[in-house]
Order: structure tokens, then C-alpha cells, then sequence
């Protein structure tokens, strides 16, 4: 079993609460909208990152990271993309992949709306972790944590709210 922090739209920010949260973590998996590649260099020296681009990420971060990532890890296989939509409107890039790889976990971010939610028609747990920056429409700042492997597959799922996007905390 593994331990994973899981964060989304940060657009190049970073502060201690989130490096807090995750430090306990066996790996930190970031949804796009990175923003700085200082963000994922910062989580990349404190556990194994894996992350993919968003839409306002540079040239040099889309060549860093990939549009998709597709990975099995601890029986759990799990699809993480930017963009993509939910259970009942995903985008068709995203419903045709979501048929063919058949996973269990499907991570997006982009909207800025924390949700986690089971999909029975591909029989998946979808999860957005919300936005962990200081740009955009959310109000609330939000990262998760969770456990994958074991019986359950996905347990002990753990969401902070690291304060007002308008008051971040000092760092």
C-alpha cells in the first residue's frame, strides 16, 4: 500500500501547508495547471511525482510532463489528466480512453470544484482535488490524500482546505 498526495491547479504556487500535508506521503501525483516549474521541482525533492500538463502550462513544462498519464500501481490502474469533465460529461478524448485502458481511478483537475465521486457506468472512482493556488474560481484552497492497494483499492481519503484563495496562509 502507498500513500498518495494528490493536487491539482496551482498556478506556480506553493506554500508549506500543501509540502506539510504530502510529507508523509509516498508519492505526489499533480493534475495539471502547474504554473512554475519551481512547483513541481519543489514536490519532486520531497517524494516521487508524477504530473501531467494543464492548459496555462509553458511549452517547457508540456515538455516535461505528458498530456495523460496511464499507470498501474499497488492493482490500482489510474488515468490522470488535465481536462476531461465527470461521471456523465466527460469529453470524448477522455470517455474514449476511460474505454479502452478500463480504469479504476480517474484524476482530473481544471475546474477548481474538489470532487470525488464513483462512476458506475465505467465502475471507476473519479477524483478532482479541487485547486490548491491562489488564481481562480474556487474559494477554499484544497488538496487530498489517500491510500491505494490493499482490499479496498482506495481508502482512507483525506482532504485538507489550506485556507481562503484570497488570504493564503503565511508561509
Amino acid at each position: 500500500m502507498k500513500k498518495i498526495g494528490l493536487i491539482s491547479d496551482t498556478h506556480s504556487y506553493m506554500d508549506e501547508p500543501i509540502l506539510e500535508f504530502f510529507k508523509d506521503c509516498d508519492e505526489i501525483w499533480h493534475a495539471g495547471d502547474i504554473g512554475d516549474p519551481l512547483v513541481t521541482d519543489t514536490l519532486a525533492n520531497l517524494k516521487k511525482l508524477r504530473a501531467v500538463y494543464g492548459n496555462i502550462d509553458s511549452p517547457e513544462l508540456r515538455h516535461q510532463f505528458p498530456l495523460n498519464q496511464i499507470f498501474e500501481i499497488e492493482g490500482v490502474k489510474v488515468l490522470i489528466t488535465h481536462i476531461g469533465g465527470y461521471p456523465g460529461r466527460y469529453n470524448k478524448r477522455v470517455k474514449d480512453l476511460l474505454f479502452k485502458e478500463n480504469v479504476d481511478l480517474y484524476i482530473c483537475g481544471h475546474s477548481h470544484i474538489l470532487k470525488v465521486v464513483h462512476d458506475p457506468l465505467f465502475d471507476l472512482l473519479h477524483i478532482n482535488p479541487g485547486a490548491a493556488g491562489i488564481i481562480g474560481i474556487h474559494r477554499v484552497r484544497t488538496v487530498i490524500r489517500f491510500t491505494i492497494g490493499g482490499e479496498e483499492k482506495i481508502s482512507e481519503l483525506q482532504v485538507a482546505e489550506l485556507g481562503d484563495r484570497d488570504k493564503p496562509r503565511a508561509r
